[in-house]
């Protein structure tokens, strides 16, 4: 029997294949309800017996439904949890990776089929995902009252938390507590450099893996404001008592209806775009600065880092409704207005795509706003202060008789993780993969396993003369949609990150 003794009690696994074990759902911290609402993760009760690890835990309270994921239910609580794949038992000393799963910080779980470790456990790792607060339980302010304090990023502390549940148990799974990378991809890799950022996440990881991290970081007036107005939409004071008493159902509820106002309000501002309302928040405490500019002041340069970007990120959005349509040049110059991009910047998107329609220069220029370029800043200003980086594209495409598949937002997820034959992934890949697609996969998961064993994925790091950014595709650039990537570069020198714009 695969029973594995944590600090907090005994776990029985299952075998999810014939040299990999799985124990899901352990418990990592304590409810975060009731007392412990909206406050620092509480430790977990012991408990007696075995515990059954067959199974995920429940999921942050959200109103998503993605496919092959569990849903949330009113009531579920016990939402802290880790679940853990470790090659045949006996080994030790394996290098560890940690997911955080991304979702905007609004949605999402670590039982989303994307994340399924089993592949990269027999690629020699100890794999980790773990479930977090998101929405207004995780990232929503509270403003102090006469209680206990509330403070702002819950989030970004469950993952303190699961980090230090790592530290502490991973040994028992024959994982290294002293080799642990975290990773994840969206909001889980703008999650991953907030925590180099952290000093309450300081010495907890080795290394750092950040695919297409998001650049908005929200200050505290942001915040306040986007309470204010969850509040209003809940019925329910401002105050830590009223959002206290309103159920996570019904903030919930609230936020999604303050979305559905700035999507359909063009006069609205930036939020209108994509109206996510939910973003680490630089409080001086938890997060002390922005990633960027921690990085560039050497918070975190005994990390190594590896950032991932996908050439078309923003395309995903569009497809699945999630962001407003732009299709006129009228529209394309008040969406610069909104978000305060320099003069020339779109023009030259123009400039470098003369026959795409209005739709895929905005889409161009959104996604490296909000992804591509943020990313390429984080891994230089972590060199520039001393650190190792390395910059990463994903560029594999898919065209069939009916559709075309770009190489967009969360599509890199399945190959890095190996999960390309499960086909509740099929709308992410174009259906099932192909020899190539595997071929893609397996070079992406050792690039993954080599740098969490030793900081290196194979390629060179940025700096010098000629920085090297590894291209992952399944076939050579055709030339047909390729933006100059230097000089687009340029036009972004003038732009600042983070977009703290609400």
């Amino acid at each position: 029997m695969d029973i594995f003794e944590t600090k907090n009690g005994s776990v029985r696994g299952f075998r999810a294949s014939a040299d990999v074990v799985a124990v899901l759902g352990i418990p990592y911290a304590a409810a975060p309800f009731g007392a412990g609402r909206f406050r620092e993760p509480r430790p977990v009760s012991p408990w007696d017996g075995i515990r059954d690890g067959g199974r995920f835990g429940p999921i942050s309270p959200q109103s998503a439904r993605l496919p092959g994921a569990p849903v949330w239910s009113p009531g579920d609580e016990d939402i802290l949890t880790v679940n853990v794949w470790t090659p045949e038992p006996g080994a030790s000393r394996l290098p560890v990776l940690v997911w955080i799963h991304g979702g905007a910080y609004t949605f999402g779980s670590s039982a989303q089929p994307d994340f399924d470790g089993t592949v990269l456990a027999r690629a020699g790792l100890v794999v980790v995902t773990f479930n977090h607060r998101i929405g207004f339980e995780g990232f929503g302010h509270v403003p102090p009252g006469g209680g206990p304090a509330h403070p702002d990023n819950r989030g970004l502390l469950d993952q303190v938390a699961a980090l230090r549940w790592v530290r502490e148990n991973i040994a028992v799974f024959g994982g290294d507590p002293d080799r642990v990378t975290v990773a994840g991809q969206s909001s889980g890799a703008a999650s991953v450099a907030c925590l180099m950022a952290m000093d309450r996440a300081r010495g907890l990881f080795r290394r750092a893996v950040a695919h297409s991290p998001a650049s908005p970081c929200y200050t505290h007036d942001i915040a306040a404001a986007t309470t204010r107005e969850v509040a209003a939409a809940a019925g329910c004071p401002a105050t830590s008592e009223g959002l206290a008493a309103a159920t996570p159902q019904a903030l919930v509820a609230a936020s999604d209806r303050v979305v559905d106002r700035y999507r359909s309000d063009p006069a609205s501002g930036s939020r209108h775009y994509d109206p996510s309302l939910y973003a680490p928040v630089l409080d001086g405490d938890v997060l002390p600065a922005d990633p960027l500019t921690a990085l560039a002041d050497g918070a975190a340069r005994d990390v190594d880092l590896l950032v991932c970007s996908t050439t078309q990120e923003y395309w995903l959005l569009d497809a699945v409704g999630s962001s407003a349509k732009v299709t006129t040049e009228r529209q394309l110059d008040r969406f610069a207005r909104d978000f305060g991009l320099p003069e020339g910047l779109v023009a030259g998107y123009r400039a470098a795509l003369p026959q795409a329609p209005v739709l895929d220069v905005y889409l161009s220029v959104f996604g490296d706003l909000l992804f591509g370029e943020y990313g390429d800043r984080l891994a230089e200003a972590h060199t520039l202060a001393g650190g190792r980086a390395f910059l990463s594209r994903f560029d594999r495409r898919r065209t069939g008789p009916d559709t075309v598949v770009r190489a967009w937002h969360c599509a890199d997820v399945p190959f890095a993780f190996g999960n390309l034959d499960d086909e509740r992934l099929a709308f992410l890949i174009g259906g099932a993969p192909t020899a190539a697609d595997q071929d893609l996969s397996r070079r992406m998961v050792r690039a993954w396993a080599d740098f969490a064993a030793t900081g290196n994925p194979g390629w060179a790091p940025v700096g010098g003369a000629a920085t090297e950014i590894h291209r992952w595709a399944t076939s050579p650039p055709d030339g047909a949609d390729e933006l100059p990537a230097v000089a687009l570069r340029a036009l972004w020198a003038k732009a600042d990150f983070p977009v703290l714009r609400p």
